[in-house]
């Protein structure tokens, strides 16, 4: 650990390339301190009336750049939090409209803090961007911080709604504790507060997902003799779980017995079950079933024909595929990549090479472009000896895109890392770079990524040594992949040991770095020292504040003073 810590450079030579530069410093070049008094003299806002609204400077207009856009978003925010430490009080439509844009750009402490601002000057935020705020935290799992924030408001007097807490049921379930989860519910209903037929669907996907179908029936019962009242995208939920847990018969008597409690079945409820019956191959059942679909007024969805195409794909009969996907096509559903991949898959399963290009030149015709799903069915064939056959693919596909040849090969073998075919990936590459690819540092990292998804550490490690033997030289990027994938790995040990020779070669550690690192310490569990090591990182000056923002949410560290 100390050699992360000592690895970081002097502060004196963090800003050395901005005094290389002769031009005049651009805005964000200056100090946040610097930068917010140019917004206090430009925003031109009376401050002697603390009762006066005050508007918040446009960090709307200017120039897109992503960058450029940051620094005025925080320029707003720096702002609002001194005009409200003076006492004035926002105009409540700029400070929420401040809040849905930091959420946008994951500032998700920053946005909380508005909300609060808000809250504590005497202003009432409107319902849709509180729920949305309290929903952000928990889909980034930071319910402790969204649940003080519901407490906060409620302090202030503001009604929380059922909406509100059904994000937090959502984030609670997300965890992966049910019981946690039902007893929060309980205090909800001491609270006065009615669950809806939105809550216990979230409960009973939660049950059927950490404890099975069985136990998320058990519940259901137990919601409907309390009193509560589930709708049909419950009993969805509950036909996904048996339907998973391959307990197809089950899951069709269940379907029987929907209209005796009340419920049409919806296309949802179809498909479902439609699914579950073509993955076992009962295909006379699943037409029976798509029959009563039709005469019950409903019609297929394009779900409704990706399950048949992709089953009977599956299950080798791409002829009647194929039919399907005609049949659909002259209807009002346009069939998409997702569409054509399993068809394609099982025609590279099958080494029938003719047939696939068939299929590649229908796609083309009906304005339909391949995808990474696209690529890796075309990977099939490697996995059948044909690497050959697979590049002459790849390549006619290449010369009908826009791109470049390079930047399709890249995308390419990025495409079949990120979906763990990075055996078929290499075999490609091979083939690419007699053709005159050359890899560049992306490539080398986008492979590095997959051999570290599929466990295959030693084999990551080993891919340096082949970059030392080419021309090429290893990147800070190519070494930020390999620490990534072993921290991901949950090998921190080897990712810093990796680090020590990173620092030892001579190259320079980023915020990336550094911020790869924090957040494999925190996966071991190591929280405490996971937050000793930002705090200090922080000091020394090599991950910003917005960086350190994001980890404190994301971790539920303690904050600190830095």
């Amino acid at each position: 650990m100390a050699v992360l810590l000592n690895s970081v450079p002097p502060m004196t030579s963090l800003s050395t390339d901005h005094a290389r530069k002769p031009q005049t410093p651009q805005f964000h070049s200056f100090s946040p301190k610097s930068r917010f008094s140019r917004v206090l003299a430009s925003s031109q806002v009376a401050l002697a009336s603390k009762d006066a609204v005050f508007t918040l400077p446009n960090w709307r207009s200017g120039r897109t750049d992503p960058k450029n856009k940051d620094y005025r978003l925080n320029d707003a925010f720096l702002y609002l939090e001194y005009m409200v430490g003076k006492g004035h009080r926002p105009d409540v439509y700029h400070a929420t409209q401040l809040v849905y844009d930091l959420c946008k750009s994951k500032k998700l402490r920053k946005a909380t803090r508005v909300m609060e601002m808000i809250v504590d000057s005497g202003g009432v935020p409107d319902v849709a961007s509180y729920n949305f705020l309290v929903s952000q935290l928990c889909k980034r799992g930071n319910v402790g911080h969204a649940m003080q924030l519901v407490e906060k408001m409620e302090d202030h007097g503001y009604p929380t709604h059922t909406v509100t807490y059904n994000s937090l049921v959502r984030g609670l379930c997300m965890l992966g504790n049910l019981n946690q989860t039902l007893l929060f519910i309980d205090k909800l209903i001491q609270k006065g507060l009615v669950p809806n037929a939105f809550t216990y669907s979230i409960l009973l996907e939660a049950a059927y997902k950490e404890r099975g179908a069985h136990e998320a029936m058990e519940l259901l019962n137990d919601i409907i003799s309390k009193g509560g009242e589930p709708n049909l995208v419950s009993y969805n939920v509950l036909l996904t779980g048996l339907c998973k847990e391959n307990r197809t018969n089950e899951a069709l008597s269940f379907f029987r017995e929907l209209p005796s409690k009340g419920f049409s079945p919806n296309v949802v409820t179809y498909n479902i079950l439609l699914r579950s019956l073509c993955r076992e191959g009962r295909w006379d059942e699943a037409n029976g079933l798509l029959a009563e679909l039709v005469e019950a007024g409903l019609s297929p969805s394009l779900v409704t024909y990706n399950i048949l195409i992709s089953s009977l794909a599956f299950h080798g009969r791409t002829d009647n595929a194929l039919k399907v996907l005609n049949e659909m096509s002259k209807g009002e559903f346009k069939p998409i990549a997702a569409t054509y991949n399993p068809i394609i898959a099982r025609l590279c399963e099958e080494k029938k090479v003719e047939e696939v290009m068939k299929c590649l030149d229908l796609m083309t015709y009906r304005d339909c472009n391949p995808n990474e799903g696209t690529y890796n069915a075309i990977a099939g064939l490697c996995k059948q000896g044909m690497v050959q056959e697979a590049f002459s693919i790849i390549n006619s596909l290449s010369s009908k895109q826009n791109s470049s040849n390079h930047e399709f090969y890249k995308n390419v073998i990025s495409g079949l890392c990120r979906k763990g075919n990075t055996f078929p990936a290499f075999q490609l590459l091979y083939e690419m770079t007699r053709y005159g690819f050359t890899p560049d540092s992306y490539t080398y990292s986008s492979l590095i990524r997959g051999l570290c998804m599929e466990g295959m550490l030693d084999e990551a490690m080993e891919v340096f040594g082949i970059i030392e033997e080419s021309s090429y030289r290893a990147d800070i990027d190519n070494f930020n992949a390999l620490i990534l994938g072993l921290c991901k790995s949950q090998r921190t040990d080897l990712a810093l040991q990796i680090f020590e020779m990173m620092i030892q070669k001579g190259y320079m550690p980023n915020e990336t770095t550094y911020t790869i690192i924090v957040e494999g310490i925190a996966h071991q569990d190591e929280k405490e020292l996971a937050a000793l090591v930002l705090r200090e990182l922080h000091l020394k000056q090599v991950i910003g504040r917005n960086t350190v923002d994001r980890l404190l949410m994301q971790y539920d560290f303690e904050d600190f003073n830095g």
